[in-house]
């Protein structure tokens, strides 16, 4: 009998010292996690949750503040899911907070992340007919990837259709007769290059023979106008000497006819030039364009 009861006084105690062992190493693990206070919070996913098991993370800003207490489809939509997540106390989660679901590296472990709060926003509190207040959710960057390649090649199919409606038979055979009619016009143009050098060679001749014939006009109006000045001042002279005595008269004269040879003599010379000038014209109107042909070399030259 006294072995007996030994050996169930110490089976009791190795029952209570494993207990307390065992109370102690969760107490330590969970780092007195089972004092802190939480709050919860509700977010509706529109989107697949796979990845996200219970008890995942909450992090705000990278922070693990909490933890998904429960996953279930939401009551009203069934095309949502509708997750319950126990918050700590003191979170700043506010009406701008938003919960995205993202995935930790490779593994494909999903967490629940919050972002915004600014400290000017209101706290987040529940409505009316709302158990718990709802945090407002985003799109997890593999449906932002999805929606933006869809997009993608939607935009892709679209260009591509427009491509094949655009390059139709009737459209590829005028592209064909088009690249064709460029090619007999390189041909030709380069055939013709001698040409086209000779005629711009022209074209440049033709505009500077023209600039300096405008160039010589202004010139000759102005002795034309000089000498009508001069025939002016002298036909000024002389009816001013018509009212003086004869002496006058003979000294006016012996002053004025000197500037009357000289006037003759540029009328002369101008009435040549000028005659000269449209014979030449007459005989080669070319010359407008040319310029005045290259004179013969004299004997000896």
């Amino acid at each position: 009998m006294d072995a007996k009861v030994n050996f169930a006084v110490v089976g009791v105690f190795v029952l209570v010292l494993g207990a307390g062992l065992i109370a102690g190493v969760l107490w330590f693990s969970s780092g007195g996690a089972y004092r802190k206070a939480y709050d919860t919070y509700q977010t509706y996913m529109a989107e697949s949750v796979s990845g996200l098991s219970l008890d995942a993370p909450v992090r705000y800003r990278g922070v693990e503040v909490g933890r998904v207490r429960k996953m279930a489809l939401a009551p009203m939509n069934v095309q949502q899911v509708q997750l319950t997540l126990d918050i700590e106390r003191g979170t700043p989660v506010r009406q701008d907070t938003v919960a995205v679901l993202r995935v930790q590296g490779l593994t494909g472990i999903a967490y629940v992340e919050l972002s915004g709060g600014g400290p000017d926003a209101p706290a987040l509190e529940a409505r009316p007919g709302e158990a718990y207040p709802v945090i407002r959710s985003g799109p997890s960057l593999m449906v932002r990837l999805d929606s933006a390649v869809s997009a993608l090649l939607t935009n892709a199919n679209r260009t591509s259709m427009s491509m094949n409606a655009l390059m139709d038979e009737d459209n590829r055979r005028t592209f064909k007769q088009t690249l064709a009619e460029l090619q007999v016009l390189s041909r030709t143009l380069a055939a013709r290059s001698a040409a086209i050098d000779s005629s711009l060679l022209n074209t440049a001749r033709t505009m500077d023979n023209t600039a300096r014939v405008t160039g010589e006009l202004p010139r000759l109006v102005e002795r034309m106008q000089a000498s009508a000045d001069r025939f002016d001042r002298m036909t000024s002279d002389v009816a001013r000497a018509g009212t003086g005595v004869r002496a006058d008269l003979r000294e006016a004269s012996g002053e004025i006819l000197p500037e009357v040879r000289l006037l003759a003599s540029e009328l002369r010379e101008v009435t040549g030039s000028l005659r000269r000038f449209s014979e030449q014209l007459e005989q080669n109107p070319s010359m407008l364009l040319y310029g005045r042909p290259a004179s013969k070399p004299g004997p000896g030259e």
